[in-house]
């Protein structure tokens, strides 16, 4: 399958935050078709730039001609799942993505996995398909596993997929291809960044080695601006990664600069 291409709207959040149908405007008159949205949980559902509703965001998009392929949620205690998916659903998604998640310990992981084949079961029952993005927190390590292995081993491959983030796999030590290879068709949303040459640490487990008392939110915060670059001016293997993972990917969304 040809992978096709997106914009994850985190790229361009600030702009966003100052006139977000002014910006979808520029996004589209630059040809994006297909968007990955960022989003606010209430207790209504979701909601995206300052107040717009799921109906009235579907409108701005069909006006424009775009299509939102997926929307990134921060799932909390008390998140009205249902509502969640109902607002996905209402603005044009297929699917919901779990962007970001913080493990001390394997039972964390475990716990997670429960929580969210919870949710996957919800999300599949009214049409929508959940996943889960990576950091690099998913390349640590407890009890002698990994904890993304943790997660394939505990996360129900028919309710939860994995949206991959290559950028974010070489930051943690990893072999981006080989990760798209092993999740197979368990993953069929990428995250494409790009890293400057000349970035010091590549690998951020190695500030953990100079410094054992560093928490994986401060490496995570460390990560500055300059760390990223546009898509194919860095040092990853853009044409390599697009070919490995061709036949898995439904749609290539492209992060151009952080998240």
């Amino acid at each position: 399958m040809i992978p096709e291409i997106g914009l994850q709207l985190f790229s361009v959040r600030n702009a966003l935050g100052q006139d977000y149908a002014a910006t979808l405007e520029k996004v589209a008159a630059i040809g994006y078709k297909n968007l990955e949205l960022i989003s606010t949980v209430t207790e209504n559902g979701l909601v995206f730039g300052q107040d717009l509703r799921p109906s009235e965001h579907r409108r701005l998009l069909d006006g424009l001609g775009l299509r939102a392929v997926g929307c990134h949620f921060m799932p909390k205690d008390g998140t009205p799942m249902e509502r969640i998916v109902e607002s996905c659903f209402e603005t044009g998604a297929s699917a919901l993505v779990i962007p970001f998640a913080l493990f001390n310990d394997r039972q964390d992981v475990l716990a997670f996995c429960e929580r969210t084949n919870l949710a996957g079961e919800m999300c599949n029952k009214q049409g929508v398909q959940l996943y889960y993005h990576n950091h690099i927190q998913e390349f640590d390590v407890f009890e002698g596993q990994m904890v993304l292995d943790i997660m394939l081993e505990n996360l129900d491959r028919d309710l939860v997929m994995y949206e991959f983030d290559t950028y974010w796999a070489i930051r943690g030590g990893q072999d981006p291809i080989a990760w798209i290879r092993k999740l197979g068709r368990r993953c069929d949303l990428l995250h494409q960044k790009d890293l400057p040459a000349g970035v010091q640490p590549v690998n951020l487990f190695d500030l953990a080695a100079g410094n054992p008392q560093i928490t994986m939110l401060e490496m995570l915060i460390s990560v500055g601006e300059d760390q990223f670059t546009e898509i194919g001016t860095g040092t990853l293997n853009i044409s390599e990664i697009i070919a490995a993972g061709r036949t898995l990917w439904q749609y290539s969304i492209c992060a151009c600069r952080a998240g």
